[in-house]
């Protein structure tokens, strides 16, 4: 057991809460677990089982790793320890701490030692990983009861005695064995031994709830021989019975359109949130590279006056062209000590709907929005003429970047404003990426890459070179497919709309075709095409003991969101 930090407050009674880390997906963790880890002074934990819901601590709590093989023992004295010297510690476990976790041994410690104690259910992997492959363990046409046990059949002494092998051999219940890839085989073998039919349907799913999980679907008398063929390793969930033939219908997590395909964002993480989030929601994972760094005008002057101008009535419109320039124009304001009544008066666009966005997450309301193309000629497009008989004033303020075309520009004095093209930040070509994402790029392994702008294109080049020719390239509008023909890339997808959503539905739709004409029901990603290898990370799941739980549902009054 190693500690990172050793120092920490030590404020009021000590308290352990044992809380569950849930199977591996992040947001799966509880409301409770999350604000209690917020609250921990100490979190004690198996760091490579419960790293992703590690972000929730606060940034000065400490964190104990249990290095293996450490003992019950010495994790529960370390709870009354810490518990003893006034900490608040989070204790926690991955799946649920008393569903086949060493959760209830702790506790029993803890209540010895009249520590405080508190228990936070967990989702476990026993039920929410088969739920992710599309196994219902129960259903009417498959069976009532579900069977839960830990059978690590490793080196070391089978956790499943003799009697309950043949407890889940001669039963008609679904089976789920907690456990790893290794034990597959020899768990199958036992099940067989006991009376189970070689051809029981099996699913053996691997870090499930994650974006790598996998899948492979066989039978009892085939299922080592399939599971060592698809190369699975690490933790596994075995789900055995007549429940397994309903994934064909019910798989959902693996069967979004972008699962398993790594997507290159090239934006920075204040811009890429809702462009990421979106390819999460359909199954891909972005891996985000700023191609540009955001820094102030050289010269701040033009833009004070602007502002100032803005507050003496100098402009009927200001145009914002993007989320930088909103940015922009809001951080000066802060630094001039005005807000958002400097805008009273005067009339705001907006180009696309993430600056308008932009715009109302500040309190304003643009009240003009292209409504067709995403672009300065779609909003030129929808810009009324000066009329000095409807418009007291004839001047538009313009804060953009730098390198910003002259479209807008000459759109707009031809139709009688006056313009203000003020520079309200730069965009300089941001510092190369790590050399392991530049090889990546090169080497095939990202699925796709979503181009948001032309200059995220040149700079995307100019930093870490051209994509792999195996590379999907999407590209947000025509300019930007233009920018990247010139640089000799081909684009395979350009948005039906300008729009961050349009842009990423549209490589959804894409990777669905690739898939139906493919017609293998499974989509070629980097993963199975030329990818580099690299080191997985360990993933959470529930971890085997020498135990087994039953849980059974009635097959009359059951209620209608099942057992947990």
């Amino acid at each position: 057991m190693t500690s990172i930090r050793t120092d920490g407050p030590a404020t009021g009674p000590g308290s352990v809460a044992l809380v569950g880390a849930g199977p591996g997906d992040s947001e799966l963790l509880t409301l409770r677990g999350a604000e209690l880890l917020g609250a921990a002074d100490v979190v004690v934990a198996d760091r490579r089982m419960c790293e992703p819901v590690l972000h929730h601590c606060r940034p000065d709590a400490e964190i104990v790793d249990v290095a293996d093989p450490a003992t019950d023992q010495d994790v529960a004295s370390r709870l009354v320890e810490l518990a003893g010297a006034g900490r608040r510690v989070v204790r926690l476990l991955p799946g649920d701490p008393f569903l086949l976790g060493t959760g209830a041994a702790e506790a029993d410690a803890l209540a010895r030692a009249k520590v405080s104690w508190q228990l936070v259910p967990g989702v476990s992997a026993a039920l929410a990983v088969p739920a992710y492959a599309g196994v219902p363990p129960t259903a009417a046409d498959a069976a009532s009861s579900v069977t839960v046990a830990g059978a690590t059949c490793s080196a070391g002494a089978d956790p499943v005695q003799a009697a309950d092998w043949r407890a889940l051999g001669t039963g008609t219940g679904t089976v789920v064995l907690l456990g790893d890839c290794g034990g597959v085989g020899k768990a199958a073998t036992r099940l067989l031994e006991q009376g189970r039919a070689g051809n029981t349907p099996v699913a053996v799913i691997a870090a499930g709830t994650t974006a790598l999980q996998r899948t492979v679907v066989s039978t009892l008398d085939q299922v080592e021989a399939d599971v060592t063929g698809a190369g699975l390793s690490g933790s596994t969930v075995t789900v055995v019975g007549a429940a397994v033939d309903l994934r064909e219908r019910l798989s959902w997590f693996e069967t979004r359109p972008l699962f398993g395909w790594t997507v290159l964002v090239p934006r920075t993480k204040e811009q890429a949130g809702a462009l990421s989030a979106r390819l999460r929601a359909l199954g891909a994972t972005p891996v985000e590279v700023p191609t540009i760094s955001v820094e102030p005008p050289r010269t701040p002057a033009p833009l004070d006056r602007a502002i100032k101008g803005l507050v003496s009535g100098r402009y009927q419109w200001i145009a914002f062209t993007s989320v930088n320039a909103v940015r922009a124009v809001w951080e000066k304001l802060a630094e001039l000590a005005l807000d958002a009544r400097a805008f009273a008066g005067v009339r705001v666009a907006a180009l696309g709907p993430a600056t308008a966005d932009a715009l109302l997450a500040v309190g304003i309301r643009p009240e003009l929005v292209p409504s067709g193309e995403q672009s300065s000629e779609g909003l030129l497009a929808e810009w009324a003429h000066y009329d000095p008989e409807l418009d007291p004033i004839d001047r538009v303020f313009l804060p953009r970047t730098d390198i910003a075309t002259e479209t807008l520009v000459a759109g707009l004095k031809e139709r009688g404003w006056a313009v203000d093209d003020v520079t309200a930040y730069r965009t300089v070509r941001a510092a190369p990426p790590p050399v392991e994402i530049r090889e990546a790029l090169k080497g095939g392994g990202f699925d796709a890459v979503l181009f948001t702008s032309s200059s995220t294109v040149r700079n995307l080049v100019g930093i870490a070179g051209k994509p792999h020719e195996s590379t999907v390239l999407a590209a947000i509008g025509p300019r930007t497919v233009e920018t990247a023909q010139e640089l000799g890339l081909r684009v395979d997808v350009v948005a039906p709309t300008a729009s961050i959503p349009g842009l990423v539905e549209a490589l959804g739709a894409f990777a669905l075709q690739r898939r139906e004409a493919g017609g293998t029901g499974e989509l070629a990603t980097s993963k199975t095409r030329r990818r580099p290898a690299r080191k997985k990370a360990p993933v959470a799941s529930s971890t085997a003991v020498a135990s087994s739980t039953a849980v059974a549902s009635s097959t009359a009054g059951a209620p209608a969101g099942g057992t947990s």
